[in-house]
């Protein structure tokens, strides 16, 4: 029997995400996919499948569901407040959704945007090679209450499983690499821009955010008389107010702003998860230092697994606790993961 996930509520920003749909910037179409891509090899982990899986991505606040068949699902990002059937799920582990069963998932308690994986995956309708919603290009839309989105085959079984979050949620340094256009900058305004702290604006979205300096605005030689090229997730654009703008995975694939750098991969999740009010600081390393930074970063995420620790739940909050089998006081493995 074909398993779904019926949307009983869900936030605004609710979406459908995946790696994205690389290839198609000739075409004024950039990659997409989902803001914190780091959350994805996370829930992945957690449920030991695929990170081109597709997911929900959820900005700021979550929503309700409920499952048609037993789901192993994971909950990964920016924690949010989340229960089944009015129980507590902890963030950054796997779960099991049983049957008939409510998930409930309520408002960020820190960072932007969480995530829920299910076992197997959503699949919705893929367009060109991505199930990714690109709300900018018209592609996708939000989910809304009243969908029953359609789950592919889950060949794992094993839930009740955790990971150490990824500090990320909090603001923080941001590391950052030279472009073509970082020379339009006088030497002074990089030093400048380096020792600054900036803090995230109210404005920002899955285009980019608009970080504001606590001193004056940025400058640059060239002023704004740059032609338009080819931009991508992290660059960062002063705009024409002299303030920096972070382009994340939904943004324009041309700009004409003078970029003064770009985020490294590693670091872009950081810049996506502040929240308005966050503070970060930018720190310039060379071309080849910020390679070897994502070098390392790609290795670590392939080892995910290698980190997966069991859940400890607390037995005062396990409903039918008469049903898990005892043995010298600790839970047989098997039945506390199911009981995820």
């Amino acid at each position: 029997m074909s398993v779904t996930l019926k949307v009983l509520r869900a936030g605004p920003g609710v979406t459908v995400q995946d790696l994205g749909r690389p290839g198609y910037m000739g075409f004024g179409l950039s990659r997409g996919g989902a803001a914190d891509r780091l959350a994805l090899y996370e829930g992945a982990a957690l449920l030991g499948q695929p990170a081109s899986n597709a997911a929900l991505e959820m900005a700021g606040f979550g929503g309700e569901f409920e499952a048609t068949e037993d789901l192993c699902i994971a909950l990964t990002g920016a924690p949010m407040q989340a229960s089944i059937d009015g129980t507590r799920a902890a963030w950054d582990a796997s779960h099991l959704l049983p049957r008939g069963a409510r998930l409930s998932i309520g408002g960020a308690t820190s960072g932007s945007y969480g995530y829920l994986h299910v076992g197997g995956g959503i699949e919705t309708v893929s367009i060109l090679g991505s199930r990714a919603a690109h709300l900018a290009a018209g592609i996708g839309a939000a989910v809304t209450a009243g969908q029953t989105l359609p789950i592919g085959a889950d060949k794992g079984t094993q839930t009740g499983l955790c990971l150490d979050p990824d500090p990320r949620f909090e603001g923080g340094k941001v590391r950052v690499v030279p472009g073509p256009q970082t020379r339009f900058f006088a030497p002074a305004e990089l030093d400048r821009f380096a020792a600054e702290t900036f803090r995230r604006d109210t404005r920002g979205n899955r285009m980019g955010v608009r970080f504001v300096p606590g001193g004056e605005a940025f400058a640059t030689d060239a002023g704004l008389s740059i032609l338009s090229e080819v931009v991508v997730p992290g660059d960062i654009q002063v705009t024409g107010d002299g303030t920096p703008f972070v382009l994340l995975s939904e943004c324009q694939t041309t700009g004409g702003y003078p970029r003064i750098g770009t985020v490294i991969a590693a670091d872009l999740p950081r810049v996506a998860q502040a929240v308005p009010g966050a503070q970060l600081r930018f720190e310039f390393l060379t071309i080849e230092a910020g390679a070897e930074a994502d070098t390392r970063e790609r290795r670590r995420i392939a080892t995910l697994r290698n980190h997966l620790r069991p859940l400890i739940r607390d037995p005062a909050r396990m409903t039918g606790l008469l049903s898990y089998e005892f043995i010298s006081g600790v839970t047989a493995g098997d039945d506390l993961d199911r009981a995820g």
